[in-house]
């Protein structure tokens, strides 16, 4: 899609050492504004300082908007509690490719491409008898996810639309796969192939699950509720890991090493490391506390570095509008099941008891979308490190959409400023004399 040139409403004033510059206030279809400093620098010499990014706008998108007040989070326009509600991960992953969401012959055609392309290469499925058992599934993911430039060298131009388009489809269909592969491979069970005859979340359940011991039932509330998840994953604007899919696909380094880039970003404890840090959290209550309530009294107090996990949002200072939908279906998975596993149990325990404590309730602190998608991960069987490589699963589309649209924007490669606060010239001094 062709980026809207964002409206200039106004311009801000800067006076430094005598001289005044003008800069541009420009403004977004939903009203955000920020001020333009593309050109203070030539125009100056001066830089900006913002550590982390954290008041930065780096681009102009037109994917994906959140607004962390009011609890707003859309795909294209479109609310993602009806997309949750009315669509699906594929037809949600045209649409944040697209801008628009598919006819039925356009979905058609896009889910036959992606459900042909599953299989992944002989020689990539023996890679993962290299790995050690104990391997984490995010290193063995990305691994294998940046060998694919290796296998597949007739699609690795990013200014190429016909080699970016095939790159995709080849992303979008193998990602299952290889996750899959990851899991079994650590548990030591035999690979189970993709099938054609399974939509895109039934073939990732079998391919998790199914044992050829016996038939493997796919539970409708297990289906929709994994559905969901990766849609409520599918994007969510600039954040670590779009960024660095982003940054690295600035130095035109191919999707598949900028996506291995991005998931491995993913990885990290602050990231999307959250959710197993969520089950972490749980295990260390039933095994230590054996009581959700002793537990969060221990985070309330100054002197103890206990910390609530799954709670509060750098983005959103309300309720995570993700964590509202995942909620219902975190309850529809367990009655499904018949049974409330004990971890599933303090974690209900555990958000009932927040969410009616004054100390999190005045600090606007509410389950997020690592909170509930740790318990359904947990409800479905995942293992415990195994939820992270699903939610690289399900921010494939958003990834390769800021990818691509950095492309289409001119491509012009990411390089950060710096304040340096190093030593000046030093003199050289010999060896013997130090």
């Amino acid at each position: 899609m062709t980026l809207a040139t964002p409206v200039s409403t106004d311009v801000a004033t800067l006076n430094v050492d005598g001289a005044t510059y003008e800069l541009p206030i420009i403004e977004g279809t939903e009203g955000e504004r920020a001020i333009d400093i593309s050109r203070l620098r030539s125009s100056s010499g001066l830089i900006t300082f913002d550590q982390g990014y954290a008041n930065t706008g780096s681009t102009l998108s037109d994917i994906t908007f959140i607004n962390g007040e009011e609890g707003i989070l859309r795909y294209r326009g479109y609310p993602i509690e009806v997309l949750a509600e009315r669509s699906t991960f594929l037809e949600t992953s045209y649409l944040v490719l697209h801008g628009e969401l598919p006819t039925q012959e356009q979905l058609d055609a896009f889910t036959d491409r992606i459900t042909r392309h599953s299989l992944i290469h002989e020689k990539i499925r023996r890679m993962y008898d290299a790995f050690p058992l104990d391997a984490h599934p995010m290193a063995v993911t990305s691994a294998v996810v940046g060998s694919l430039s290796a296998f597949y060298q007739d699609s690795l131009d990013p200014l190429d639309p016909e080699q970016v388009d095939i790159s995709v489809f080849r992303l979008l269909a193998k990602l299952p796969t290889i996750c899959a592969f990851a899991f079994k491979y650590a548990m030591g069970q035999p690979f189970n192939y993709p099938r054609n005859d399974l939509s895109y979340s039934e073939n990732l359940l079998w391919m998790m699950f199914g044992v050829p011991t016996e038939e493997y039932r796919l539970s409708e509330a297990n289906v929709r509720a994994l559905d969901t998840l990766l849609i409520l994953h599918a994007d969510h604007e600039q954040n670590c890991s779009t960024s660095t899919m982003r940054m690295v696909g600035s130095s035109r380094a191919n999707i598949y090493a900028s996506a291995a880039a991005a998931i491995m970003a993913l990885s990290g404890p602050l990231h999307g490391g959250a959710n197993q840090a969520v089950l972490d959290m749980l295990e260390d209550i039933a095994a230590v506390e054996g009581s959700a309530k002793a537990f969060l009294e221990k985070t309330k107090d100054t002197n103890d570095t206990t910390r609530l996990m799954g709670f509060g949002h750098r983005v959103y200072k309300n309720f995570d509008p993700r964590a509202t939908i995942l909620k219902k279906h975190a309850h529809e998975v367990i009655e499904d099941l018949g049974y409330s596993p004990r971890l599933l149990e303090i974690a209900l325990e555990l958000e009932e008891l927040a969410l009616n404590d004054d100390y999190y309730v005045q600090r606007q602190l509410y389950p997020n979308v690592d909170f509930y998608s740790g318990i359904i991960y947990e409800a479905l069987g995942v293992p415990e490190n195994g939820s992270t490589p699903l939610f690289a699963l399900g921010r494939m589309p958003g990834w390769i959409a800021h990818w691509r649209e950095h492309h289409e924007e001119g491509g012009r490669l990411n390089r950060p400023r710096q304040i340096y606060t190093g030593e000046t010239t030093r003199a050289y001094v010999p060896i013997e004399a130090r």
